[in-house]
């Protein structure tokens, strides 16, 4: 994420994110209310250090189903505390005291009956409350305030999407050049993802570096709030005024196969923004994946913040699918203390593991 362009250029002051579990907090708005029947059980749950697959092994264990029985509408950092919707379906089965899960790291919080399978994404948006801690410019950072809230910071997927140094890009690139087989579906998709990512963040990244976010011939623009678009062939007072009062967006690609969705100038800047990932790009293709956009930057909601000596403590809401860090990055040179810990942690048993080998066995006497 380092080498991606800044919308606002770096960010001058340094901070700590993550210090404790509660200095990131997640909370999931459902675009619906359960019924209150039907054969699917919505459990909403509060988990502390614990990541969310691990949460539906446990789900699907005490109810007695099949895993797959349990879906969740997306996955949430392990260190975090969030609140998170799980859905299990238990056809013609009593209902499980749910409460008898409640521990110090996982709470929950209520469970209703519903009609319908809760599926990945269906999610109006997710409310966050994060804390940086130990901030060494308090103006940089609150001028940097003022301009997201009005402008937005590019929509970057963030690390989540690519694994732990960015091992699902490297294995979704060996999958889909054949040098590894992946049998399991959900690991297909998170690496598929993860390789249609990385074009999108170049995309944007490129974009942003040579035009910022001028308008281009050619543009593809989506509807605010929508996932409908179309293609601006000259951009005139109607249309500017239109993306100036947020009716309309501009977008980066989702790649796949099918006639590219931008035009013109647009295109050819795309273009040559993934001109060095020709191969991923034709690899997505095959996979079956089709054209789609995504808006080129992302807007945080009801926006609040607190500064306390060095410490800033921020709320906002984003739409399902935009990522949390990619706004702390245009505020601060962060560091995650929890994924610094965990890198020295993996450095120290390498080494450990390397001694081992290494050692040289006893001569007997």
């Amino acid at each position: 994420m380092n080498e991606l362009h800044y919308l606002l250029g770096k960010p001058q002051s340094k901070a700590d994110l993550r210090t404790h579990n509660s200095d990131f907090i997640v909370k999931e708005i459902l675009p619906f209310t359960p019924t209150g029947e039907g054969e699917h059980h919505m459990v909403h749950i509060q988990k502390n250090g614990l990541n969310t697959v691990y949460v539906a092994e446990m789900l699907a264990k005490f109810a007695k189903v099949h895993p797959k029985e349990v879906t969740y509408a997306g996955q949430k950092d392990k260190n975090a505390v969030t609140e998170q919707w799980f859905g299990i379906r238990i056809p013609g089965k009593e209902t499980p005291e749910w409460t008898q899960l409640n521990s110090d790291k996982l709470t929950i919080l209520s469970s209703s009956r519903h009609s319908k399978k809760l599926r990945v994404g269906a999610l109006l948006g997710n409310r966050f409350v994060l804390t940086l801690r130990n901030i060494t410019d308090e103006a940089d950072i609150e001028s940097r305030l003022q301009h997201i809230a009005a402008t937005g910071v590019p929509n970057y997927f963030g690390e989540q999407r690519f694994g732990h140094d960015g091992k699902n890009l490297v294995m979704g690139r060996q999958m889909l050049s054949g040098g590894r087989n992946i049998k399991d579906r959900n690991k297909r998709s998170m690496y598929l993802s993860a390789v249609r990512s990385n074009i999108f963040n170049l995309a944007v990244s490129h974009r942003l570096a040579t035009k910022q976010i001028n308008t281009l011939t050619g543009d593809c623009v989506m509807l605010a709030g929508s996932k409908s678009y179309f293609t601006v062939d000259a951009w005139d007072e109607v249309i500017n005024k239109r993306l100036a009062e947020k009716d309309i967006q501009l977008s980066a690609p989702l790649w796949g196969r099918g006639n590219t969705l931008a035009k013109d100038d647009a295109l050819a800047l795309e273009m040559a923004a993934l001109k060095d990932v020709s191969d991923d790009l034709l690899a997505l293709e095959n996979a079956g994946l089709t054209q789609e956009r995504r808006p080129l930057l992302v807007e945080p909601q009801g926006m609040k913040w607190q500064f306390d000596s060095d410490i800033l403590t921020l709320e906002f809401m984003l739409p399902a699918g935009s990522y949390a860090t990619s706004v702390l990055r245009e505020l601060a040179d962060y560091q995650d203390v929890q994924e610094q810990q965990r890198q020295l942690m993996v450095a120290e048993q390498q080494a450990q593991r390397l001694l081992q080998e290494n050692a040289v066995p006893s001569k007997e006497s």
